[in-house]
């Protein structure tokens, strides 16, 4: 009686043809070796050295830019506004358009806030009014909390107000004055004795897309800017008597776009603020030239199609399983799906790091993600490859032939997963295709996350999958199952049902 250790060791000396070898390796290598190319050919367009892009203290990137009217507070203390006014402009950028209308973008925001001083980066908590989302109290560049619906107006003016009592921030709104709601709470750990409070309006790029392909689409930024107005204002529980000052947070002012416009900043007269601004507040994405880290990983469509070939081509050898029992072909599924894993694990093991570190050499920014991110990044990305091997051996033993077996591994693995990371597929098809299709476990590779204060193209060809990572591969494993479950029970048992399966097989 054979053994399942006897089984395996058979299966993988039928593997380790060198033709079988080689092509595995030629896979790892394309990874690493197109991962290289593209990182090396990225460099930055700064003269000289590109400023540092803001960090939290988690050292994540973030956006951090806007105009602020401000002064001191004290550990415990308040600042209540009444906004009378939100007003904005948005640039149409060529060859469509070219022009300056007024409007504000959903995300424009104007209100108050309190800060850890003026650095870029440093903690924060804000109640605002924004062009489309209402009320919003945001802290720490990722939280959002949403207020009451509506814009302002001087006929309709809206209250806000913080309050301070130590690391907690709290934000209220009121229509009139007089009866307040509150909107929510943050605790922002280690605040310092004393802070910045004040006025702040900022406005991000918004997102014209132009069509492309079969229906998808690129990104085109517009330019933007927003102002709030704001009167009442009264700071109870200053840090010191130092009065009021207007300060830019990151850089405004300076690109041809800005100088079309209302030069940013606060002016005060009569006790009525106007303050005008453009950028944004919040988590940072790929804007202003920032790279994922799974952007390295573009030889990863190469080999999956090495891995396709030499899976179903092993799978189907010798008939694709005549003779076959089930213990064999569940050894060879085994064989090929590790060497294809440790295959995997190599190549994006030494692409992703090394990548980055090219990236970051050549002056472009990368978006920093956990360490446990980018193991899941490297181990998934690897198991992904395996899996797909295995669903190509099961396509193989059920289809006997290279020939049939091959053009339906390719084209529900491979091509799903290569026509929607470009933008050619309306991005509704790309996204159905890569939820219901075994390229879905590719979502392990990516690291960027959507957020809903943030607007962006969040399209599989901008690099998010439509499924959480561990969704998508359970969709590839649920492929895997049933595939490779279907191909097991058409084999025999044992030897001897196989001999006797034979001639039924020779018949037919």
């Amino acid at each position: 009686m054979t053994t399942t250790h006897e089984r395996l060791r058979g299966e993988w000396t039928r593997f380790r043809r060198p033709g079988r070898l080689i092509a595995m390796g030629a896979a790892a290598l394309a990874v690493v070796l197109l991962g290289l190319l593209y990182a090396s050919g990225n460099r930055a367009s700064c003269d000289g050295t590109c400023p540092p892009a803001p960090t939290a203290r988690d050292g994540s990137r973030v956006n951090d830019q806007f105009a602020l009217y401000h002064r001191d507070l004290g550990e415990n203390g308040s600042i209540t506004v009444r906004m009378t006014s939100m007003t904005g402009t948005i640039t149409y950028p060529p060859p469509g358009h070219d022009r300056i209308v007024p409007g504000l973008v959903p995300w424009a925001k104007a209100g108050i806030i309190i800060k850890d001083g003026l650095r870029q980066g440093s903690p924060y908590a804000a109640l605002m009014l924004t062009g489309s989302h209402g009320v919003r109290m945001q802290y720490d560049y990722r939280h959002d909390i949403a207020g009451s619906a509506g814009g302002v107006s001087a006929a309709s003016p809206r209250w806000l107000r913080l309050t301070r009592s130590g690391d907690t921030v709290t934000g209220y709104e009121s229509a009139d004055g007089t009866r307040w709601t509150r909107v929510g709470s943050a605790r922002l750990s280690g605040l310092p004795g004393a802070v910045r409070v004040g006025l702040f309006a900022t406005s991000p790029g918004d997102l014209t897309l132009r069509r492309t392909g079969l229906g998808g689409a690129t990104e085109q930024v517009r330019f933007t800017q927003a102002g709030g107005v704001f009167d009442r204002v009264e700071v109870r529980g200053g840090a010191s008597s130092a009065g009021w000052r207007a300060d830019i947070v990151g850089t405004m002012n300076e690109t041809e776009w800005e100088r079309d416009h209302r030069a940013s900043g606060a002016v005060e007269k009569d006790g009525t603020v106007t303050v005008t601004g453009v950028g944004d507040i919040g988590p940072g994405g790929t804007e202003n030239g920032n790279r994922p880290v799974e952007g390295t990983l573009g030889g990863l469509s190469l080999a999956l199609l090495v891995v396709l070939v030499v899976a179903v081509r092993f799978a189907s050898a010798a008939g694709g399983g005549a003779g076959l029992t089930r213990p064999e072909l569940a050894a060879r599924a085994a064989v090929v799906g590790a060497v294809t894993f440790v295959t995997g694990l190599l190549a994006v093991g030494i692409t992703v790091p090394a990548g980055a570190a090219v990236l970051k050499g050549n002056g472009i920014p990368v978006l920093a993600v956990p360490a446990p991110t980018t193991v899941r990044v490297v181990v998934g990305t690897a198991a992904a490859l395996a899996l797909a091997a295995v669903l190509a051996v099961a396509l193989g033993s059920l289809l006997r032939r290279a020939r049939f077996a091959l053009p339906v591994a390719v084209l529900a693995i491979a091509v799903p997963y290569v026509v929607t990371s470009v933008p050619l597929l309306a991005d509704g098809l790309a996204r159905w295709l890569l939820r219901v299709t075994p390229a879905a476990g590719f979502g392990t590779r990516q690291t960027l996350v959507p957020y809903p204060q943030v607007t962006a193209h969040y399209a599989p060809s901008a690099g998010y999958f439509p499924l959480p990572w561990w969704a998508g591969l359970a969709v590839l494993c649920g492929y895997v199952v049933v595939l490779l479950g279907w191909a097991l029970t058409r084999l025999p048992r044992t030897a001897g049902d196989a001999a006797v399966a034979e001639p039924a097989a020779a018949w037919r």
